[in-house]
């Protein structure tokens, strides 16, 4: 994934769909003119990848922030999610609705299923699948899923998801997960890759020194050089734009491969095993 030079570059998804590796993610962003704010600084920076879901209040602040950007919509690149309490076929249909018109938009570029509810999780994706056929989502996938969901997923669906959202970051890198991802095609993609703040890593403080970055920046470059799309959260316009400064230093291997050592499996996040929410 070295060849990155440039916020526009993006990954390939499996329909050939083109979705930017570095995106803005607004969880906790609160609706009104934070969350607007947030998405202008954003495209301002260059981002054209918004990353929001129903649970997060604050899609309509998203939709109004990309109608006022006048920017293209063929250009820009919109996630949304249906939350566990809208899981099921029917009640997913409708919860898409609601998104789609909070965000003000006719067609969503990525629409996931935000968690794996036992006994839910299929019904709610094929109403994504049937969404997807009728032209509503330009592509469908998963949130939180590990190896056991997306095997029982892949088992009859029809559609193979074309995205994983996933926690990921050095103190997580689910190396199994990513190889069965990658083996069927699905892009993995971080939430939370900055591990909520917890940056105070000797190795990635030493290795911003050597490029001048921070250790955020090092961990943002790490997730794009693994072939992972990332969408780092902030709202503050120079925190967003700083997270945006990746695309002139390359890690070597030998730096990828170290901060791929941090790995103990620790998330900040819940288990998508073990929630009830």
């Amino acid at each position: 994934m070295s060849q990155l030079t440039s916020i526009k570059d993006a990954a390939q998804l499996n329909n050939g769909v083109h979705m930017p590796w570095l995106g803005l993610g607004v969880y906790k962003s609160q609706e009104g003119e934070q969350v607007e704010k947030a998405v202008e600084y954003a495209f301002e920076a260059g981002y054209r990848h918004i990353d929001t879901a129903a649970a997060y209040g604050n899609e309509e602040g998203v939709g109004r922030a990309v109608a006022a950007s006048g920017l293209a919509r063929e250009e820009l690149f919109i996630t949304t999610k249906v939350w566990n309490s809208d899981q099921g076929y029917e009640s997913t249909l409708q919860a898409f609705e609601n998104s789609r018109r909070r965000l003000g938009l006719d067609v969503i570029d990525l629409y996931l299923v935000h968690w794996p509810v036992a006994g839910k999780y299929k019904e709610t994706y094929r109403a994504l699948e049937k969404l997807y056929k009728e032209g509503y989502i330009r592509a469908i996938g998963v949130s939180n899923f590990l190896v056991p969901h997306l095997t029982d997923l892949l088992a009859d669906c029809e559609i193979v998801p074309a995205v994983n959202q996933v926690e990921f970051q050095p103190f997580l890198t689910q190396p199994e997960l990513q190889t069965f991802c990658r083996d069927k095609g699905i892009q993995l993609e971080a939430w939370s890759p900055l591990m909520q703040g917890n940056l105070d890593v000797p190795l990635l403080k030493e290795i911003g020194e050597k490029y001048g970055k921070s250790a955020a920046q090092v961990v943002l470059r790490w997730d794009l050089q693994k072939g992972v799309v990332t969408i780092p959260k902030s709202v503050r316009k120079e925190r967003v734009a700083e997270n945006a400064d990746l695309f002139n230093f390359e890690l070597t291997a030998e730096e990828i491969c170290a901060i791929d050592g941090l790995n103990v499996h620790r998330r900040y996040g819940s288990d998508p095993m073990n929630f009830n929410f």
